[in-house]
């Protein structure tokens, strides 16, 4: 970054908008002439060390905003959009997508989830002609996706919410010395909300963990729940009842076009909550710090599961004491996709999986046990990640308890800080595995594990030849 030029001129004109400021007004408050601000706004200056810490001073906002992270995240997303055999004939180079990706922000937006609309759209109609096609019948579900919005709304964020941190230790500067999490917050849903507290047998709950019945105002939670559990659903039955409004707020900030994308964001939110109840920032990142992220301690230490604590290293981004900022995925032994979240530069594909190649899938082989790696992607980026199965509480001995693979990792310059890479030349570019976003956006022709030809190449099919991998294409 210190050697790399930064221009950002749309973020710095965005920023002066949203200030009600003029040119002349912004100069004057950064200390410089008004045709300085107008040719760093054109792109045609490079925002300097100290014009960043400038901006970051006068206007409290985050320096990283200005750095290039979105820039490399909204030319990914518009390279996958012109990957489309849709748009194959119109040529973008990469060039032009790196320059509308920087001067041009909304509407890289705009083109992202109008595309974004088109592919659920051509999902929709081939399921329903599959299952017009099968005579299966059934209600088609639709494939627009809430958790896609969702996960833009904390992506723009940085998945941090000061708001959720504050209101998490106004809460836990109420609680005795002599409680421990479990009994103050199943004393202040009582007292504060008068919700009476049942742990009831799996057969009344019906194949539910947590159910809140505010008619009778009952929280019902299952006995299969761990301590970690029980401890992490009252957090969030208290963040619905007590922080209603900041959770509505928040939600109503994220500018949602449907009902079920607000729900949605409210229950991460209070997700949020629950986990920075049970972490409090300052203590556990500091814990973090001194462990070098071993995350079977902190678990221990924090009485947190495995999943939990990987969940709360992904909000560790306050401007002023952030942690290692990772990335986060979390799949099923078929590879479907449940949870994704990037922090940085690592990009996850809108729709499908994830590379094979990456050995979060390997977990499954070895249950209970971490796995490193050191990945590179096509663009030469690296990174490191570690891969663990956790199980979901399970309903008994008749149904197999739920076991996922969770994936978390960080830009290789960050390594050192952890304890999974001790013995790790973390400058080698040796040893790293060659991945992809999935097969569908990866043009590598080496790959032996692909499952489908990438979306902008045809499928090449050559009945006098045999290649290692099933699935081969034209290089143009």
């Amino acid at each position: 970054m210190a050697d790399q030029k930064i221009f950002s001129g749309a973020q710095v004109r965005r920023l002066r908008v949203e200030r009600g400021l003029t040119q002349a007004q912004m100069a004057h408050e950064l200390g410089i002439s008004t045709t300085y601000l107008n040719l760093i706004e054109r792109n045609q200056r490079p925002l300097t060390a100290q014009m960043l810490l400038r901006l970051a001073e006068s206007y409290d906002v985050d320096v990283k905003a200005f750095s290039g992270s979105e820039e490399a995240h909204l030319a990914s997303s518009l390279q996958e959009v012109f990957a489309d055999p849709l748009l194959k004939a119109h040529e973008v180079g990469h060039q032009a997508i790196r320059d509308i990706a920087r001067t041009e922000p909304a509407l890289c937006h705009a083109i992202v989830r109008l595309y974004r609309g088109y592919r659920a759209g051509a999902e929709n109609a081939a399921e329903l002609a599959n299952q017009l096609t099968d005579d299966k019948g059934g209600v088609l579900e639709t494939l627009r996706l809430p958790a896609e919005d969702v996960r833009d709304f904390l992506r723009a964020r940085t998945n941090y919410f000061a708001e959720m941190e504050s209101a998490a230790d106004s809460l836990s500067a109420t609680r005795a010395r002599s409680d421990d999490l479990y009994t103050h917050l199943a004393r202040h849903l009582a007292a504060k909300h008068r919700v009476e507290l049942r742990i009831e047998p799996i057969g009344s709950m019906r194949n539910m963990l947590r159910w809140y019945d505010r008619h009778r105002r009952v929280l019902h939670l299952s006995e299969m729940l761990g301590p970690s559990g029980r401890v992490f659903q009252l957090a969030f039955q208290v963040a619905m009842l007590g922080y209603r409004e900041l959770l509505d707020g928040l939600v109503t900030s994220g500018h949602f076009a449907e009902a079920e994308t607000e729900k949605l964001a409210r229950a991460h939110l209070a997700n949020y909550f629950a986990a920075a109840l049970m972490m409090p920032y300052d203590t556990f990142l500091a814990t973090a710090e001194e462990l070098r992220y071993d995350i079977e301690v902190l678990s221990a230490r924090f009485g947190a599961s495995f999943e939990q604590v990987c969940h709360r290293l992904t909000t560790l981004q306050r401007p002023s004491a952030r942690g290692v900022p990772f990335f986060m995925i979390r799949l099923d032994k078929a590879g479907n996709v449940s949870k994704r979240f990037s922090a940085g530069t690592f990009r996850f594909a809108q729709l499908g999986g994830a590379c094979p190649r990456w050995n979060v899938h390997d977990a499954f082989r070895y249950p209970g046990r971490i796995l490193t790696q050191k990945i590179a992607m096509p663009d030469g980026t690296t990174y490191f990640s570690i891969a663990r199965t956790v199980e979901r509480t399970g309903t008994g001995f008749h149904q197999t308890p739920p076991q996922l693979a969770i994936g978390l990792g960080c830009e290789i310059a960050y390594a050192p800080r952890l304890v999974y890479a001790d013995g790790m030349n973390a400058k080698s570019k040796m040893l790293a595995t060659p991945i992809g976003i999935n097969c569908r956006h990866c043009e590598r022709t080496d790959c032996t594990e692909r499952a489908f030809a990438p979306l902008n190449r045809r499928l090449l099919v050559d009945e006098f030849r045999r290649y290692f991998s099933a699935i081969t294409f034209y290089d143009t």
